[in-house]
């Protein structure tokens, strides 16, 4: 197997910088926010740390292709480093500390690309997970000062804590009144949204989530940060990876039961 620990090493350091950016204009009075086509809204942050991210790459790794989602793809080759510069804009913005800088390395193989290396660093909670591929995954300051991640071993729906984002995402796609009987089936539901639940099925905290529409920057790193953990990382259709447009993250043990409530007529 690969050995990516200079890349996960890379990816620190360029999450190290995006963190220092991004904490800097953190609830700044004078924080410049615009609406992009999509009606979400893109500050001067989310465009500065993205733009830092991508200069440090092309110095770095001048040969990998960069993806992110303010300035696009970039580049093309094997590799492609996946950039969320801001996860939770809209928590930014309003001063809201959960939101978080997501850097994912993905390679080209069967099926398409697939994340090998992922940091997510929310620098406003103090926390930071990573991953590598075949490597586990972890929480902690730094690589040498780490805990390693371990999905729960929680196995019935009645026992089981549930994350999601928001309720009007799954009324728009049809899909509110299975999402509610899951919600009626398990234990506790609780909306932390963004990139906060996959980070906690992977330290076992709770035990499964689910959007109904994300891009691939919003995914490739939780995904491996939740497999790595062992944990199952796939599509509401089931299919693995970050590349369905909607996501369902859990310890494994519940993930087809959860599923087959989503996919409810």
């Amino acid at each position: 197997m690969p050995d990516y620990h200079d890349d996960l090493r890379l990816a620190h350091v360029l999450a190290d910088a995006a963190d220092a950016a991004t904490m800097g204009r953190f609830k700044a009075l004078d924080l410049r926010v615009e609406t992009k086509p999509d009606m979400t809204p893109v500050s001067e942050a989310d465009k500065a740390a993205e733009e830092l991210i991508r200069g440090q790459l092309q110095r770095a790794r001048p040969r990998d292709a960069i993806l992110g989602e303010e300035y696009g793809i970039e580049g093309t080759g094997p590799r492609r480093w996946v950039i969320d510069p801001i996860d939770g804009t809209k928590n930014y913005v309003r001063g809201v500390p959960v939101w978080a800088t997501l850097i994912s390395l993905m390679e080209a193989g069967e099926g398409g690309y697939q994340p090998v290396v992922g940091v997510v660093s929310a620098p406003a909670l103090g926390r930071r997970w990573w991953a590598a591929k075949g490597g586990g995954a972890y929480t902690g300051r730094s690589l040498s000062s780490a805990t390693r991640l371990r999905v729960s071993e929680v196995s019935g729906l009645q026992d089981a804590s549930f994350a999601y984002s928001s309720l009007s995402g799954w009324e728009e796609r049809g899909r509110l009144n299975s999402f509610l009987d899951l919600t009626r089936a398990c234990w506790r539901t609780r909306a932390y949204g963004d990139f906060w639940p996959y980070m906690m099925v992977a330290e076992g905290s709770i035990d499964f989530c689910a959007e109904p529409e994300l891009s691939l920057w919003d995914m490739a790193a939780n995904a491996i940060v939740v497999t790595e953990a062992g944990g199952r990382f796939t599509g509401l259709d089931g299919a693995p990876g970050p590349h369905s447009g909607n996501a369902a993250a859990s310890n494994g043990l519940l993930h087809d039961e959860m599923l087959a409530y989503l996919n409810r007529p």
